[in-house]
This record gives structure tokens, C-alpha cells and sequence, in this order.
């Protein structure tokens, strides 16, 4: 089977399974009434309400977030060359939990009612919060990054910032009353039901700029995977690749992470997924084979966090571990056993 055509069952495949997000749900909707929705025929106005202000925008954030996760992760493997490289390796997630952690957290002891508990000004200033500390993380990296030659030295200082805002996060947790820290903890679930309405679009449109403009970097990821030296040798300026990708990552993870929170395992787990479907380091094939894979994983596991019966049943962090981890683990057993068959 070629690639082009592993891409096509893909997308035909993240098609299915948003078909199938639309009709499982607490309410049962007869797929002729969704389709019939869709194409704006009126059936039942609740049923309706159901489709176009929770499962949809569900599937949807889904789809733009699990791409955007699974590109963030195959860059920041790739920079690094480090298999276990993923989307919060440099602490840019934490940044995200930060900024939140300072919004739900201290706003309440500064100045009596936590902002999170404000409906819609409270989740605006959520993400917003998200974005802040997240860029602000990121911009620290990129200054770092100027002064630092070694990647793995980056990648030890990106995780002791992952740990310092860890840190000052469990000490704004000490210090705030439970219900706070409870709306906290709910938010570090994760989870695809929280954009909705106007935030769902600019979510989408945000990701769909953000996911082409990614794919300009695959020349320099190609040449990156060839070694420092030999990517010099043939024009590549390192330190300015090297900064472009790290930026495109950072910014892939923080948009993603204030509109659905931290979103985990998906980004170190994929890119490895698309590699052993695909057989292949050449990244004008894993870019788009891993924004597919990562659409599909996301689906299935929103899919699986509503299947109990009701919304939001499960944690979507726990599914994308429980999801993810037998994936990334059956794919690298593989690739050892082809190691040593040859």
C-alpha cells in the first residue's frame, strides 16, 4: 500500500470516527436525524442543540487539538532527537498551569472571588492566563536557547523550569481554599468540551494557520535529523532552525493547552505511531501522516472519555494515557524485534 493511500484510509478513518462522536452520547440520536442536522433540516431542536453546541465543537476541537499536540511533539523529538521528547518537555505546558494556577488560584485570595468562578469573563481569563504564561515560558526558552549551544543542556533547563513552576503552583495550592483548588485540579484533567460557540471557531481557524504554516519547517527538520555538522555544511543556519521549530512547537502547545488544558501523551506517543505506520524519517510524509494519527487518537479517546453514559465521564488525560501508552509501547517492542531480526 503506498503512502498516499495510508493517508486517504486515514482521513477517511478521522471522517468515521466524527461520525461516530456525533452519534454516541447520553442522548441517542438516529444517524439519519444527525445527517439530516447537518444539512440544517429541522428535526428536534433540543437533538439539535445537542449536535451543534457539544458534540461537534467537541469533535472538531478535538481533531485541530490532537493534530496540533502531534505535530508539537514530532518538532520537539526532532530538534532534540530524543524519542521521549514531547510537546511539555521545556516546561511551556507548566508555563500554561502557571498562568491558569494564578487565575484560579491567587485572584481568590487577592481579591475575594476567584476569576474562574466569573462564567464566561472567568474561562476568557483562563485562557488568556494560559496563553501568558505559556509564552512567557516559551520567550524564556528562546533567550536561553541564544546562549546555550547543546541541546540536551536546553532540554535539562527546560525541565528544571517545568519543575520551578511546579513548585510555585503547589505553594499557590497550599494556600488557597479548596474549593479553588478543586476548579484547579478539574482544569488539569483536560479536556475537549470546554471550547464552544465563537471560541471553537477562533480555536479552529487559530490551528488551521498555525498547522500550515508548521509544515514550512520540514526542509530544516530533514536536515536537522542529519547532524548539526552535516546541516551546516549544507546551508543550514542551526541556531535559527533550531529557534523556528522550538518557537512553532511552543506555540502549537500554548494555543492548544489554555482552550483545552494539558492535554498529555499524545504528543510524545504519535509521532512514533506515524513512523512505524509510515516507515519513514522523512518528514513531507510524518508531517502529515502525524497530523492525521494525532486527529484520529484524539477522537478515539474523547469517543472513549463520553462512553460511560454521560458527558465528560472521564478524565481525557486518563484515556490518553491508557490509550497511548499501549500504543507507544507496542511500537517500539516492534521496532526493536525488526532490530533484531536484521
Amino acid at each position: 500500500m503506498t503512502r498516499i493511500s495510508r493517508i486517504v484510509l486515514l482521513l477517511m478513518f478521522i471522517v468515521v470516527l466524527t461520525i461516530v462522536n456525533l452519534l454516541i452520547g447520553s442522548v441517542s440520536i438516529p444517524v439519519t436525524d444527525v445527517c439530516r442536522i447537518l444539512l440544517g433540516n429541522e428535526v428536534n431542536e433540543v437533538w439539535a442543540n445537542i449536535i451543534f453546541q457539544s458534540r461537534l465543537p467537541q469533535a472538531l476541537t478535538a481533531i485541530v487539538a490532537g493534530a496540533g499536540l502531534a505535530v508539537s511533539g514530532l518538532q520537539m523529538q526532532t530538534v532534540f532527537r530524543n524519542p521521549l521528547a514531547g510537546p511539555s518537555v521545556l516546561g511551556i505546558s507548566n508555563g500554561s498551569a502557571l498562568g491558569v494556577a494564578f487565575v484560579v488560584l491567587l485572584s481568590g485570595r487577592i481579591g475575594g472571588v476567584a476569576l474562574s468562578r466569573l462564567g464566561y469573563l472567568g474561562d476568557a481569563a483562563m485562557s488568556v492566563a494560559a496563553i501568558i504564561g505559556a509564552l512567557a515560558v516559551m520567550l524564556l526558552i528562546v533567550w536561553i536557547s541564544q546562549r546555550v549551544k547543546g541541546n540536551v543542556t536546553l532540554l535539562i533547563i527546560g525541565v528544571m523550569i517545568g519543575y520551578l513552576a511546579n513548585a510555585i503552583i503547589g505553594v499557590l495550592k497550599f494556600l488557597s481554599p479548596e474549593e479553588d483548588v478543586k476548579a484547579f485540579v478539574v482544569w488539569g484533567l483536560g479536556s475537549f468540551s470546554r471550547v464552544s460557540g465563537d471560541e471553537m471557531l477562533l480555536f479552529v481557524a487559530l490551528m488551521c494557520v498555525l498547522l500550515p504554516l508548521s509544515c514550512l519547517l520540514v526542509k530544516s527538520m530533514n536536515l536537522l535529523l542529519l547532524g548539526d555538522r552535516y546541516a551546516s555544511n549544507l546551508g543550514l543556519n542551526i541556531s535559527r532552525a533550531r529557534l523556528l521549530v522550538i518557537l512553532s512547537s511552543g506555540i502549537l502547545v500554548a494555543i492548544v493547552t489554555a482552550y483545552c488544558g494539558p492535554i498529555m501523551f499524545i504528543g510524545l506517543a504519535v509521532p512514533h505511531l506515524a513512523r512505524a505506520v509510515f516507515r519513514s524519517s522523512d518528514h513531507r510524509v510524518l508531517m502529515p501522516a502525524t497530523m492525521c494519527c494525532g486527529a484520529a487518537l484524539a477522537l478515539v479517546c474523547n469517543l472513549i472519555a463520553r462512553m460511560p453514559g454521560f458527558e465528560g465521564a472521564l478524565p481525557v488525560n486518563s484515556v490518553t494515557a491508557l490509550v497511548g501508552a499501549p500504543v507507544i509501547a507496542a511500537v517500539l517492542f516492534r521496532r526493536r524485534k525488526d532490530e533484531v531480526g536484521e
